[in-house]
Formats: structure tokens, sequence, C-alpha cells
């Protein structure tokens, strides 16, 4: 997919189904209010909201606040990472450095946890999510008191991906530790009060009671709801005590999101290179499973405070959830676009991450969006340019431009050729006329990379070229293969995400 525009986002996120199909019947019905946005670069684009948000006549807006539950982990990821970036926190030291009282063994032996093991879910700590959700108030002494008289840990350290409440919110304790103050507040300071987030939160006493969604439970799939109050923030709230709109996180996903491109936002708030370091998988999660709702993942992993998915065909999307009594949320975004989906319900059974990933796959099939945007180097694409004229000029590739001297040692240049003239044979030969170059390119999976291809009168001949990055750029490997006309896969070739990157070419 070469460098094109695409439909345009505000029509489709209005579209008849894209957020209607998403907010389902199921939904709506096991949750009192709810609401779906989808948007694009930090910008709401197209909103669906349903019921009562506290069970009265009130009607759900798009301005309604809801609990967003351990979504709030990536605020606390980015604030910790903000001051391993001033040299305030290592997060390579063991934890102890930071929370003397920690404890932990495995198999009877002392272990050492580090930030870097907590943050990414790696730290041998046992899954938790049951057991937090009802001791998100504990007091500080009170999981003091517990790390002090140990904690067994599930997994040897560094081995395994299990999610820990508890352990991530010992990161919490650390940023308390290095800045002397509460770390809600390190977070408001450093990250919702530069970005504008004037509607995110920690904690329920800081909105007006009509601007929150109250908490409900559902036991016969909502046929009737029971209240359910807010869980306390207490030792463990800055792990998933926070409240937000669908606006405020919108511009959170593309803070996040805009790291990967030429013009990150607020590049002094969180060093771009930090946000992407929270987007990469640190903690393989295998696949398939059910935390991914039956879409077609090829990989998954932890990073810092989020989750990032390997989309086979639309490549990453970076996503959390938050869930606990009487909430579920999520938000996901699509890392070559900037589009993204949050959803919120105000019941643990609504299914937020179902919700979310519905509308988000539909919009992304709707304008046909490419998994990943390169920029091939000058030099990749001057090399690639220079064999497809070797090629079409039926030159030897002894006198192929821009190649290593192990390419011709590897696979000798009259092997080469041989082969090359039985596939020009097999395709009937090259057609006299060709689109431009930039019309045949087919993939490119990286910046030094591109693969091409060449009209036959029966079939076409696919060329690609891979570079190593030296001082002056090489081709390290050309190869050839036949493919059905207008094809870029061979049939014995799987199908792959870089078959719909969009190549952007450099400028003349």
């Amino acid at each position: 997919m070469t460098a094109a525009g695409r439909k345009n986002l505000s029509a489709v996120a209005a579209a008849d189904g894209v957020l209607d199909r998403a907010l389902d019947d199921r939904a709506r019905r096991v949750a009192p209010a709810s609401i779906a946005a989808v948007c694009e670069r930090g910008q709401v684009e197209g909103v669906r909201t349903f019921g009562h948000p506290r069970g009265d006549a009130a009607v759900t807006t798009r301005d309604t606040v809801f609990r967003i539950a351990s979504m709030s982990k990536s605020f606390l990821a980015a604030t910790v990472l903000a001051l391993r970036d001033r040299g305030a926190l290592d997060l390579h030291a063991p934890i102890t450095e930071y929370v003397p009282q920690v404890i932990a063994r495995h198999r009877g032996r002392a272990a050492v946890l580090t930030g870097d093991l907590l943050l990414s879910n790696r730290s041998g700590l046992g899954e938790d999510n049951a057991w937090v959700d009802r001791h998100l108030g504990a007091s500080r002494e009170e999981i003091a008191v517990l790390f002090a008289g140990e904690v067994l840990l599930a997994a040897a350290p560094g081995t395994v991906y299990q999610y820990s409440n508890l352990g991530q919110s010992l990161l919490g304790r650390a940023v308390e530790a290095v800045t002397g103050r509460p770390v809600e507040d390190v977070i408001r300071e450093t990250l919702l009060e530069p970005l504008g987030l004037r509607r995110t939160a920690h904690g329920a006493r800081r909105y007006a009671v009509d601007e929150l969604a109250s908490g409900f439970r559902t036991f016969d799939d909502g046929a009737s709801f029971a209240s359910e109050p807010f869980v306390g923030s207490g030792a463990l709230g800055c792990i998933g005590s926070m409240f937000s709109t669908v606006d405020d996180i919108a511009t959170w996903m593309w803070f996040l999101g805009s790291a990967f491109t030429d013009e990150p936002l607020a590049p002094d708030v969180l060093a771009p290179a930090s946000r992407i370091e929270m987007q990469q998988p640190r903690t393989p999660i295998p696949v398939p499973s059910g935390m991914f709702d039956g879409r077609d993942v090829a990989a998954a992993g932890y990073g810092y405070g989020l989750f990032v998915e390997e989309d086979r065909r639309f490549g990453r999307v970076v996503q959390h959830s938050g869930g606990l009594p009487g909430f579920s949320a999520h938000m996901r975004w699509h890392a070559a676009t900037g589009i993204g989906v949050v959803a919120f319900g105000n019941s643990d059974e609504f299914g937020a991450r179902r919700v979310a990933g519905t509308a988000l796959h539909d919009v992304l099939e709707r304008i046909d969006a490419p998994s990943a945007e390169v920029h091939p180097w000058p030099e990749t694409v001057a090399a690639a340019q220079a064999i497809d004229t070797a090629v079409r000029r039926s030159v030897s590739a002894a006198e192929y431009p821009f190649l290593a001297e192990h390419v011709l040692e590897d696979v000798p240049a009259a092997v080469r050729d041989a082969r090359l003239s039985a596939q020009l044979q097999e395709i009937g030969g090259l057609r006299d006329e060709q689109p431009p170059f930039a019309q045949r390119i087919v993939a490119a999976a990286t910046e030094a990379e591109v693969r091409w291809r060449l009209a036959g009168e029966r079939a076409d001949l696919r060329i690609e070229v891979r570079l190593v990055g030296t001082a002056e750029p090489l081709v390290q490997s050309v190869s050839t293969a036949v493919v059905a006309s207008g094809e870029s896969r061979t049939a014995e070739e799987p199908p792959s995400a870089a078959d719909h990157h969009r190549v952007v070419l450099p400028r003349p």
C-alpha cells in the first residue's frame, strides 16, 4: 500500500452500525449506563451514549464521568518513567532501595524485585485481581505489613507474565519515597495538569454527584441491578482509583500514541522515547487467549502499564482495560493511524474490551487502514529502482549496482541469471509498458527493504531488496519470485501485516 489518502474518519465514525454494533443489545442490557466513542489523534469523532448513570431520570452524556479502574496504571507508569528520566528512580535497582520492607521469596529463596519487573508484570508476583478489588482502600500501613511479612512468588522473577496489582502498587510507594509526596499528587502535577486533563482524577470526591456514573452489579444478565458503592482508594489506589471522561482519555491516548510520529505532543511532559517504552512489549502473553476476544492476534505482550497486540491485519494496537465491582472500562488505539476507541459501562458485566475492540476493528476495516507507515531510506529506493532498471534491460546480476560483496558469493551471478531467465519465461516475458515505480511497490516491512512488481504477460515478477545500514547502505540481499498478476505474495507465503503497510517514498 503506497502513500495514499484514506476515507474521512468522521464519516466512518458517524456511519450507521459502527458504534451501534459495538454498543449492542448485550452491552446495553447488562449496564444501566454506557458510552462508546471513536477518536482520531485525540479528537472524539463519534460517540454513542446509553442509559441512566445513577439509576434516576438523568441520562448519560458525553461528559459523564466513569471510573476507569486499572487504566490508571498507564498514568502511574508514565509518572514513574518521568521520574526515571530525571534521575530520581532507577527501574533496574532492587525495589527495596525505595521500599525497604519488601520481602519476597520463591521456593524458599529470597527474590530480588526491580521496578522494571514490577511495571511489566513479570516480577513473579501472582495474579491478584479478585483479592485486590476488595482491598483497594487498604491503608499504606496495612500493605506495608503485608510485604514485610513476606510475599510468595508464583514464578521466578523475570520468567512469565502474571498481572500483579500489588506489584505495580510498589511503584507508587517508590514514587512517594523519592518525592516525599502522595503519588496521586505527583501524577496530577506531572501529567494531568500539563496535558489539560481536567476531568481526570483519583477518587470520586473531586466530582459533584451529578457528574458521576454510579456503580451497579447484576447477577441475572441485566434483569435487575444492585447498587455497588465505590470501593475505597488507599495504598493501592494508584493502580485503580482514577475517574475520567471519553474526551480526556482520547487526549491521553494520542499523547501516548503521538510518540511514534515526527511531531509528538508535549515532549516536555514525558520524552517520546519513554512513551515508546511503555508501548513496547516486554513480557510475552500467550495467544490465543480469552483476553483477546477472538481477534486475529499474532503476538501480544505487556509493556509498561499497557498491553500491546500485534494484529495480523492492522499491526500494532495498544490497549488497557479497567474493571472493578460496578465498572468496566477500556481504551485502545491503532498505532499507525492514531484512531482509538474508548468504552465505559457502570457494571462489571458490561464487557468494555469487547465493545471497544469491535468498534475499532470495524472502523479500521471501513477505511482500509494501513498496518503501519514505513518511510524507506532514500538509499533503499535508489537501489530498488536501479535493480528494477537492470532487470528490465536484461542486465546480468554481475552488473547490479549497490550490491554488497557477499551477495554474488552467496549465489553466483550465473545462477541468479539462470533463475531469473526461467522466471521470466514462466510469466511470458515482461510487458513493454510498466506503471511508474511508485505504483508497483507492494510492501516494505522496514525502512531498509522494499518489494515491488514487474508485470508479465501471464503473471508478475516480484523483486525484493534488503539493505544493511552501513555508513553507505548496500544491498545485502536481492530475490525474485513469480506471483499471480496483481498479487504481492506467492501461494506458499503466509499473509503478513507488512502487506498492508503504507509506504511513503522520499520526495525527489
